[in-house]
């Protein structure tokens, strides 16, 4: 295949997958009916305000936006946290059924998530976690997908020699993790964090199981509150879309090269 036949299929490639986005700001700038017109309209309208005030009225939006970045922002510090610690351990520790445990860990990742649904509820039941947003953040704190990065990442970029020089000179165990594997795990930890920010920030169906509250609610729950059989302000919920799908884009489009290269980094030792 030709440079130029390469350009023009990543080029419509690209079109593709940005096409929603595109269609879904445009709505965002028009009213329920101006969506439904035939042909529907292509470019940008003036009901964006009329649409953002419908948003408010329905839903304690500034609630569940406030609400998405807490638990993003609580569920990233944790996963980062639990996950370079278990695969900083995988990595450089030996100990007592090591290889069966990081089985299972891998594992976890064959089962579908459907499997957990009432699991989970139950757990947070006993626990009196129901509408907490507790129960959104721990239960995923510890992932296998995020331990496994780790793990493969520390075989590679952290050395053997320098742990035990840092033995040799009476560092701790808890301060060779804080002041040595740390700083070399930041290109895989930005990776993973990246990683949870996102799939915290649109996660759906854990809020959707825990969460009673329309306060405590989400924004992607809440969003989907909005639509119903009779009267759904499309416009409104376009915008609401929108508005949620702005922090993703400015983040992954700032960090792009860095998830590429974290997550690329550890194929190769």
């Amino acid at each position: 295949m030709g440079l130029w036949s390469a350009r023009l299929l990543v080029g419509v490639g690209a079109l593709l997958m940005l096409a929603p986005f595109y269609v879904m700001f445009v709505f965002a700038t028009h009213s329920r009916t101006e969506i439904f017109s035939m042909p529907p309209p292509l470019w940008f309208g003036n009901d964006l305000a009329a649409n953002f005030q419908i948003l408010t009225e329905r839903i304690p939006f500034w609630r569940n936006l406030g609400w998405s970045v807490y638990v993003a922002l609580i569920s990233t510090v944790l996963t980062l946290l639990f996950c370079s610690m278990g695969g900083y351990a995988f990595a450089m520790y030996e100990f007592r059924f090591k290889k069966p445990l990081f089985a299972l860990v891998l594992g976890t990742m064959l089962l579908p998530s459907f499997m957990s649904m009432i699991p989970s509820f139950m757990i947070m039941d006993l626990l009196g976690w129901i509408d907490q947003p507790r129960a959104l953040y721990i239960p995923g704190a510890a992932s296998a997908f995020g331990i496994f990065l780790m793990r493969q990442y520390a075989r590679s970029a952290v050395p053997r020699e320098l742990i035990e020089a840092a033995r040799m000179d009476g560092c701790s165990e808890l301060g060779i993790y804080a002041r040595i594997v740390l700083p070399l795990l930041k290109p895989a930890m930005g990776t993973l964090g990246l990683i949870a920010f996102i799939g915290s920030w649109n996660n759906f169906v854990g809020p959707l199981i825990v969460m009673r509250t329309p306060d405590n609610f989400t924004l992607p729950l809440a969003l989907r509150t909005l639509q119903n059989p009779v009267d759904t302000e499309w416009g409104a919920l376009m915008a609401g879309a929108a508005i949620a799908t702005v922090p993703l884009i400015a983040l992954f489009a700032l960090a792009s090269r860095q998830l590429i290269a974290g997550l690329t980094a550890g194929a190769v030792k």
